[in-house]
Formats: structure tokens, C-alpha cells, sequence
């Protein structure tokens, strides 16, 4: 079996990241679409069919390959990907960048079990090998009622990989038996052997007047999970309803006056 690109990075930035990717020569890297930031003399640039990841597991064939950039389609992806590869002498760099504020996210797949399971916008880039495909949940409810999480993007292979999420992300490692609740739109990722199913929030006071949706995520353990605070369909959502709708005063005595005070009555 041939083993994905082993790639060393380093990420820079706070609330608007990227990540610098070492290539050793003839090493390559994987990133979607309009992720590239800059990149070395000496490292070739080229738009590849699928995630490159067919030399791996022996799909060489035109109908392979077909169904592995296809299966990309279902997750709002494109066709095809961007590959990096270090054609001249000596380690040189590529860097990508996240699309929106928030934090990139390494993993090692080796170290975590060898398959993850994330969000279908989170992947970032990858080393060549890792092949990026999808995850359907096969519980009925789960597809009807999903929303974000019923299709999901999947991630396998021994090599590195990244994922970007919005706000502040952080790690929850899960016992087995362990049970957590949690917004689908706040989950980035989890290891494979986390389950995942949806759960409706009960109660007339909750599902007329809760605001949070009719239904939650359930994860189950053991397993990592990877968390966000800001989903960029949360962040979407405020924008266009502020954007679209005249702004509430939210308690102001000044009302149209404190529009012409900062601003909004000069548009």
C-alpha cells in the first residue's frame, strides 16, 4: 500500500489563520478550490480530478475516478482539487488559508484511528494520499431531520489533514457510553468510532418558543470530537437578517436619532 505524503506545517495567525505546508521534493499537497495563498518558486500548481487519492487504494480506472470526484458533488464540493508538489531541490513551502474567522485544525489521521468524520465545508487541505469522500447517516431520522449533519464529509488515511471551523474551536475527548448534546451546526468533526444520531427537544414551550430548532445532535463515545462557537450558517444568518431587516433599537430611547448618531441615516 502506498502511504500518503508525510508534510510538516505550521499555522500563524489568531482569528484569521493559514497554514504553511513543508514540501520536501517530490511532495504533494491537496487543497480545495481558492484555499491557495502563496507558495515558493519551484513548487508546480495543478488542478487535479478528485482528491488524487486513487494511486492509494488501486482506483486508477476512468469509472474509479468518477465516482470518487462524484461522490465529492454530494457534499456541495467541487469536481475537482488543487495538487502542490515540490518539483525542484530542497524543502520548500505552500501556504492555504481559511475562508472565514476562526481556527485551523491539524490531525493526524495515523494517531486517530485512521478515518475522520467532519462538517462537508470544514476540509481545508491535505496531504496527497488521504482520500476525501462522504459520510451518509443511515439512521432514518437522522437524514430527515439532520439539517448540517446529514451528509457529512469523510477524511481516511494515515496521513495529515486539515479542517477549518468558525469562532473559538476546542477538543472533548468522550468516554465510552458517554453521551453529548450538542447543536449540529457546532459540530467541525469526530473520530469514527463516535456515534451520531439526531434527537428531538420535546416540550410545546421549547419547540414554539426555544428559538434553537426542533432537534439536536446526540454523540456517543468513545471517541474525539471537535467543536466550534460560531458556524458559519450562524454567521451568515445574522448578516443577512441584519442587513435585510430594519435594526431593533434594543432598548433605545433615541430610535431613528441614534441612526443619524452613528451613521446609518447618511447611506
Amino acid at each position: 500500500m502506498i502511504r500518503n505524503h508525510e508534510i510538516d506545517y505550521r499555522i500563524f495567525g489568531e482569528e484569521m489563520q493559514y497554514v504553511e505546508v513543508e514540501l520536501d521534493p517530490n511532495e504533494t499537497a491537496v487543497a480545495e478550490p481558492g484555499a491557495f495563498m502563496m507558495m515558493d518558486d519551484g513548487i508546480q500548481m495543478e488542478t487535479i480530478f478528485g482528491d488524487g487519492s486513487q494511486q492509494r487504494s488501486g482506483e486508477n480506472s476512468l469509472l474509479g475516478k468518477l465516482f470518487s470526484a462524484g461522490k465529492r458533488l454530494l457534499v456541495g464540493e467541487n469536481l475537482f482539487m488543487t495538487a502542490f508538489t515540490n518539483a525542484s531541490y530542497g524543502k520548500k513551502h505552500v501556504s492555504f488559508a481559511s475562508p472565514y474567522p476562526g481556527k485551523i485544525v491539524p490531525l493526524n489521521l495515523q494517531e486517530l484511528g485512521g478515518r475522520i468524520i467532519c462538517q462537508k465545508d470544514a476540509f481545508l487541505c491535505a496531504a496527497k494520499g488521504v482520500a476525501i469522500g462522504i459520510e451518509f447517516q443511515r439512521k432514518l431520522g437522522t437524514g430527515l431531520f439532520g439539517g448540517e449533519g446529514f451528509i457529512m464529509e469523510k477524511l481516511e488515511g494515515d496521513g495529515m489533514a486539515f479542517m477549518h471551523a468558525g469562532g473559538h474551536v476546542f477538543e472533548k475527548n468522550l468516554q465510552a457510553g458517554e453521551l453529548l448534546k450538542i447543536d449540529t451546526g457546532c459540530i467541525v468533526a469526530f473520530t469514527g468510532t463516535v456515534s451520531y444520531d439526531i434527537q428531538f427537544v420535546g416540550g410545546i414551550k421549547n419547540t414554539l418558543f426555544g428559538g434553537e430548532g426542533l432537534f439536536f445532535a446526540t454523540l456517543r463515545g468513545p471517541g474525539k470530537v471537535w467543536i466550534q462557537t460560531l458556524p458559519i450558517s450562524r454567521l451568515a444568518g445574522r448578516i443577512l437578517a441584519y442587513g435585510s431587516f430594519q435594526r431593533k433599537e434594543e432598548g433605545s430611547l433615541l430610535g431613528g436619532i441614534g441612526n443619524l448618531l452613528d451613521g446609518d441615516g447618511f447611506r
